[in-house]
């Protein structure tokens, strides 16, 4: 039976997931829009495909649950590309006719990134203390030895005596 995952784990696999779908629609639109491209333009795809191929490694080893610290080194490497994308749509906006709603979609999944980020590169909240059991609390022994187990007349006793006891 696996271990059922935390808010967290959920919550940080669906920034993941709704910032690399943002980032197919934005270069979904903006492809179309570089139908005609200038020379400027063609640069596009090289850096959809570099931001793309670092999203689907951020996913792999969310997936795969890597450590925390190789997520944060992935995220942090997404971040990056993903940032030289918003800044190209931005600078090239009238020259590659891209669309201001692209433009919008990739800023708002650049500032998700951003909250992945900070939630994959945080140190990892400290474990609760375990509350006491039952035995804990009566302070039951945890293991019977011959110490704790009297011998004598009982339902465990056998022709030589407690086999606990021994």
């Amino acid at each position: 039976m696996a271990p059922r995952e935390s808010r967290k784990e959920i919550g940080v696999r669906r920034i993941a997931a709704e910032a690399l779908a943002g980032l197919a629609i934005a270069a979904t639109l903006c492809s179309s829009a570089l139908a005609q491209t200038p020379t400027q333009c063609a640069k596009f795809p090289q850096l959809r495909d570099e931001a793309q191929q670092k999203a689907s490694s951020v996913r792999n080893a969310v997936m795969h649950k890597a450590d925390r610290k190789e997520i944060c080194t992935l995220v942090t490497r997404f971040y990056a590309a993903e940032a030289t994308v918003v800044k190209f749509l931005e600078e090239n906006k009238s020259w590659c006719g891209i669309p201001e709603q692209a433009i919008t979609m990739a800023k708002t999944n650049h500032e998700r990134t951003l909250k992945f980020r900070t939630a994959a590169c945080a140190e990892a909240p400290a474990a609760k203390p375990r509350a006491p059991s039952l035995s804990d609390a009566i302070s039951t022994p945890t293991v019977d030895t011959s110490a704790n187990t009297k011998t004598g007349h009982g339902t465990l006793d056998s022709l030589n005596g407690n086999p606990l006891a021994k």
